[in-house]
């Protein structure tokens, strides 16, 4: 069991919560984790990454096609059963489409071949208009949670050096 981690972790992080230039150590740990096995994402979120002209897209280069995994001929299945779960639950059909096109449905469909642990900053929603990651995973039964959760899990520490003075 790993991580697979959706393209708002990474954009956030960017964004927000653990910019390259305050705060590489995220950016290191998520190597590392990768490296021992434990995080990935998958190929068209990496995809998704190449639109952005800065740090995020040299970031996701450099992690290359080990960490954004290729379709795995085990996800065909899980690919059926996500549509079949998406069109059953009521979405309306513009949501029920953008999802079916979206790197979104390749990824629930990968964690639930692997049977890892989805990461994302997506919540559930009641809405039908937009399908959301965690009511999939809620109703296929796949383990998710947010990018905090994970690396508290995972005791992630983004200490800083000592002051020399």
């Amino acid at each position: 069991m790993a991580y697979l981690l959706d393209a708002n972790v990474f954009i956030e992080a960017k964004n927000r919560h653990y910019g390259f230039d305050f705060c590489p150590a995220f950016w290191s740990w998520l190597q590392e984790a990768h490296a021992a096995g434990k995080v990935f994402s998958i190929e068209k979120v990496g995809n998704e990454l190449e639109a952005y002209t800065d740090e995020l897209r040299d970031w996701a280069n450099r992690m290359g096609t080990r960490f954004f995994l290729a379709p795995e001929a085990s996800a065909l299945g899980s690919l059926a059963k996500v549509a079949e779960w998406v069109r059953s639950q009521g979405y309306q059909a513009a949501a029920i489409s953008a999802f079916l096109e979206d790197a979104d449905y390749y990824l629930v469909a990968q964690a639930h071949a692997r049977q890892d642990i989805l990461v994302t900053h997506e919540v559930p929603s009641d809405g039908v208009k937009r399908v959301k990651i965690p009511n999939v995973d809620i109703g296929l039964g796949i383990r998710h949670m947010n990018p905090f959760e994970m690396l508290r899990r995972e005791r992630a520490r983004f200490v800083l050096e000592a002051a020399t003075r």
